[in-house]
């Protein structure tokens, strides 16, 4: 079986929206090589399109069916847990429409879910409904935990700072479908056809893309151009299978990256 890769997107060939340096010949590399790759990312913003349109800013070519989204993931998840569902929705159009793609009813009027994406606008108005609607009994579901995301002007709340303000108010935790679930790698390999043993996760941080990488049997690469730093991987329990500087380390050995490993 041939080598797949999985692939987070910020810090990893993109930094805000700047090229890392080398990613665009990696990624090239992939393609010519007839080599599957897929982009993973927590961020539910913005839809596959939308985000081939912003890498191609930077001079990334990438198709939309490369991107896998935790918008995606989670749409994928409700769809098998509960099909032709409803939910009540805080989030922008690239969850919105994931749910609609799957025939959900987006509704305030006793919905099945509550379901947290990820929205530079957060609304008191929408958290408070969303609160009350929880206790009422509808499932509480989120995107993904990150706590912040980048902005040029520094840190923004994010998906899980939010949950965590819809925990304390009605004492329920969300059930969290991108990473570090292992959950949004695995709906990832199957869209792909991939196999754990012979599929790589790169990503840029050691507490979501390293650690959902491992639980979900894969092969590890951590890159030092995003998040995490070479001096943070020993404050962790688990080590990724190499570390490297950036993606541009790859250039040339995309076919057996743990050659001298």
């Amino acid at each position: 079986m041939s080598l797949t890769y999985l692939m987070d997107m910020d810090g990893v060939l993109i930094s805000e929206e700047r090229l890392i340096p080398g990613a665009d010949t990696f990624v090239n590399e992939l393609r010519d090589a007839g080599i599957p790759f897929s982009l993973l990312t927590n961020n539910s913003i913005r839809t596959p399109r939308d985000l081939k349109a912003r890498l191609r800013a930077t001079g990334l070519d990438v198709g939309e069916e490369n991107i896998w989204t935790s918008a995606l993931a989670t749409a994928q998840f409700l769809s098998t847990q509960r099909p032709g569902g409803s939910a009540y929705v805080v989030g922008e159009s690239g969850l919105t429409t994931a749910l609609h793609e799957i025939g959900y009813v987006l509704t305030d009027s006793d919905p099945d879910y509550v379901v947290l994406g990820e929205t530079r606008t957060y609304s008191f108005e929408a958290i408070t409904t969303a609160i009350r609607l929880v206790e009422r009994g509808a499932r509480f579901i989120a995107t993904n935990p990150d706590t912040t995301g980048p902005s040029s002007a520094g840190p923004l709340p994010a998906t899980g700072s939010v949950a965590a303000l819809i925990t304390a108010a009605t004492g329920r935790e969300p059930y969290y479908v991108g990473k570090p679930n292992p959950l949004m790698m695995r709906s990832a390999l199957r869209r792909m056809g991939g196999h754990s043993e012979t599929t790589l996760m790169i990503g840029d941080r050691m507490d979501t893309d390293v650690i959902s990488g491992l639980e979900a049997g894969l092969r590890t690469i951590l890159v030092l151009s995003g998040i995490s730093t070479a001096e943070s991987v020993d404050g962790f329990p688990y080590r990724p299978t190499r570390v490297i500087d950036s993606v541009a380390d790859l250039v040339g050995r995309t076919a057996d990256p743990f050659a001298d490993v």
